[in-house]
């Protein structure tokens, strides 16, 4: 028996992506760099499904059908680089290296002009969903060149997860797209986590709710405009009692949080681009300083933080914390959406936005039932890439300004940090304000670096000397 497909890379992502390709009747020829995980994966994991163990490169590499098809599924960065260069010496002209992996677009880059030249095709392609997506049903997103999406497509459709508007896969773009589109998505994933995370610290540290009563709501508001898998997964993690303490084990965790670099990636390549996201940044610096717990716990007691005695309307705060959520998550895929454009555009990816939301309905991690509201504004006006030019937006977030406000404001009014919730409202309030100060930035600019600027009533470019020497 040949292997229709290979995969290398067998920690639990690998292996999962290879059971979903075997129950979807294909053989599958697998390696790992350590035996020991193969025959671990074969006795543990492996029933009726045709998977090919393989120990050395050459076997594998002899057990694939021609032309090869290789998935992949190590860690990003120099473990990438090293197992193409492994491979290269057995491979032949045609075969085809898909990388599943986390890779900065850059790199895929890199790699598919260098192996271009080698006629090796590649793909990268941004795969969401965690173990369960890889298992069941992932959110795919190859790029590089549709010859080489092709070779895979019926493989790519058949286990990705499905929803009422098709598979949850799609060619993405050109060169390194498909990794692009996924650094976005993780960026947007970072915003609507913080999102919930300060919603949830306004619950308990001002309504005065415990876990439980939070989970209640996440539920409530889950069944609503909020249908989402993170709202799914956080009032489940609300009602997880630790077995030991008896408690709600969320109170147990510590409170730091680690990034593995895509949030970052984002926020540099906005930057780079020249992309307002101030959500996606903010919601990376917020893990970062979250991380200073040590010192985040001295300062606190030098500190004094008086709680101001002010009338609560618990029900409103309520709605105000729901529409507070939904303004926020609009406005991090507003900022997301209009950098993948911005990319799209500027390296010449030839990115569909609404297929992009379209695969992002199923299998991964910012699935949500407001996708379909911003496939609607998306697909009447195409160029409407921040979403925020179109009635539908402005009903939406004129009904919710308010609350994002009081919010913001009770917010401070009781020393809390909400970095995403504010950030998300200052991203529209500044983009939507015609005279920014930035008319004296660009005075001081020039006063003291001669960096010219331009004038409301005429046209040209323009400095003065705005003191004698």
């Amino acid at each position: 028996m040949k292997g229709d497909i290979g995969l290398v890379g067998l920690a639990v992502m690998g292996q999962n992506l290879a059971l979903n390709i075997a129950r979807k009747g294909y053989s599958v020829s697998v390696y790992n760099r350590t035996p020991k995980r193969t025959e671990e994966f074969l006795k543990e994991k492996v029933r009726d499904e045709k998977i090919i163990p393989c120990y050395d490169l050459k076997s594998f590499i002899d057990s694939l059908e021609k032309p090869r098809r290789i998935i992949l599924m190590v860690k990003a960065g120099n473990p990438v680089d090293e197992m193409i260069n492994d491979l290269l010496p057995y491979l032949d002209p045609g075969d085809l290296i898909i990388d599943g992996g986390n890779s900065h677009y850059q790199d895929t880059s890199r790699r598919i002009k260098e192996l271009k030249e080698k006629k090796i095709l590649y793909l990268g392609m941004g795969v969401s969903g965690g173990e369960f997506g890889a298992l069941y049903g992932p959110s795919l997103m190859p790029g590089g060149s549709e010859d080489a999406y092709k070779m895979v497509e019926e493989i790519l459709l058949k286990i990705s997860a499905k929803t009422e508007d098709g598979p949850c896969c799609t060619f993405v773009g050109r060169d390194s797209a498909g990794h692009f589109v996924k650094m976005v998505h993780n960026g947007i994933e970072y915003a609507y986590m913080q999102a919930i995370a300060e919603v949830y610290d306004i619950m308990r540290k001002i309504l005065n709710m415990d876990s439980k009563e939070i989970g209640d709501i996440f539920e409530n508001w889950n069944n609503g405009e909020l249908n989402s898998f993170l709202m799914e997964i956080s009032y489940k993690i609300m009602r997880y009692i630790d077995e030991e303490k008896g408690v709600p084990l969320v109170e147990l965790i510590l409170d730091k949080a680690e990034q593995k670099g895509t949030g970052k990636w984002t926020a540099q390549s906005a930057l780079d681009l020249g992309v307002p996201t101030p959500s996606l940044n903010l919601a990376v610096e917020a893990r970062t300083l979250s991380y200073f717990k040590d010192l985040r716990r001295d300062l606190s007691k030098k500190y004094e933080r008086r709680v101001p005695n002010i009338p609560l309307e618990k029900e409103k705060i309520l709605k105000d914390l729901e529409n507070s959520l939904l303004f926020s998550i609009f406005m991090a895929f507003s900022q997301g959406l209009w950098l993948i454009s911005s990319a799209s555009k500027a390296l010449d990816y030839g990115i569909n936005l609404s297929e992009v939301l379209r695969i992002w309905k199923g299998g991964c991690i910012i699935r949500a039932k407001i996708l379909n509201f911003l496939r609607e504004i998306i697909n009447k006006n195409p160029e409407n890439v921040n979403l925020l030019n179109d009635e539908k937006s402005l009903s939406f977030i004129n009904d919710k300004l308010d609350s994002i406000k009081n919010i913001t404001k009770i917010a401070r009014d009781f020393n809390l940090p909400t970095l995403v919730l504010n950030s998300s409202l200052d991203y529209f309030l500044s983009i939507t304000e015609e005279d920014l100060p930035a008319n004296l930035i660009q005075a001081q600019r020039d006063f003291f670096g001669a960096h010219t600027f331009e004038r409301k009533d005429k046209e040209g470019i323009f400095h003065v000397q705005w003191e004698k020497f």
